[in-house]
């Protein structure tokens, strides 16, 4: 596997060192309807639960909160800048006031949001369009010096299948070689990004599985994650409770936790230095495991 671009990333008070072990990043959707019944707008104080949300994850070991105010799911509508900026920011206004030493990423992709999230003490941006939807977004970034998450994505509302239970799946986007391309689009975005003045070593990629995908694709995705992993930066791998292990086992969002296991420590097996994860507890604990086995082997 090539060495990573740089060995190490710097946020705040607190250093990634990549390949050392694998970090946890834990979700907070700060919606009505996110696609695996986790958003915390479905409760009458969202803030409050999501700060005993919060505190159950950093129990069990996370490194990063992902706050998002806009569902991704296939199928789901978009949320205005405005919108989104009411659900997110006084949740990542309460996070920095109440643990101060854990890192806040904000999932968007609009530059409003994200410069508003920064400027309310999150540290990272996670962008399922890698800096493709919002050209305002990578100079925000540079101008913050935040680290970007950068996903892979292809998505099309017009080929998105929908089956009760099992959720939302796209139907047969074209990839001449999935693979190739999806290494040739985000190298795209990479360049995007350090035109705008973001540093290599704040660069992060995402394959993004479930995005512009089918369920073959997704498994392919994450048995060759090291030829992600050999374009040089580090990567996070979100394949928590999603649609390609429901349809693969035939079973609802709620029931997807051993294939979400599977998926991750295959994923970290490849390569993933970064998991994006619903149930954080368990998979702490497959990250750990995998870590000992993987990792330990190298020590």
């Amino acid at each position: 596997m090539r060495p990573l671009i740089a060995p190490s990333l710097k946020v705040g008070n607190f250093t990634f060192e990549w390949g050392a072990r694998t970090y946890i990043m834990g979700i907070l959707n700060a919606t009505p309807d996110s696609f695996s019944g986790d958003g915390l707008l479905a409760h009458k104080d969202a803030v409050t639960y999501a700060l005993n949300q919060a505190r159950e994850f950093i129990a069990h070991g996370v490194d990063v909160l992902d706050v998002g105010g806009e569902s991704t799911r296939p199928g789901s509508a978009p949320v205005n800048a405005e919108e989104e900026m009411r659900r997110v920011i006084p949740l990542v206004q309460a996070l920095c006031e109440n643990f101060p030493d854990v890192l806040i990423s904000i999932d968007t992709y609009k530059a409003q949001v994200a410069e508003a999230a920064l400027k309310a003490g999150a540290n990272l941006i996670n962008d399922v369009w890698a800096l493709r939807a919002d050209a305002d977004l990578a100079s925000v970034a540079a101008e913050h010096q935040a680290p970007v998450i950068l996903m892979h994505n292809r998505s099309d509302p017009a080929s998105v299948e929908v089956r009760e239970k099992l959720g939302g799946s796209y139907r047969g986007p074209e990839y001449d070689n999935l693979i190739e391309d999806v290494k040739r689009e985000l190298l795209f975005s990479v360049e995007l990004a350090k035109k705008a003045g973001v540093s290599e070593s704040q660069i992060i990629l995402d394959p993004g599985l479930g995005f512009g995908k089918t369920r073959e694709d997704n498994l392919r995705l994450i048995n060759q994650l090291d030829e992600i992993r050999a374009l040089g930066y580090p990567i996070l791998l979100g394949a928590s409770r999603k649609s390609f292990i429901g349809f693969t086992l035939n079973l609802p969002a709620d029931q997807r936790l051993e294939g979400t296991a599977s998926a991750t420590a295959i994923g970290i097996a490849r390569g993933a230095d970064l998991i994006r994860v619903h149930d954080v507890k368990e998979m702490t604990r497959v990250a750990r495991m995998t870590d000992a086995i993987v990792r330990g082997a190298h020590d």
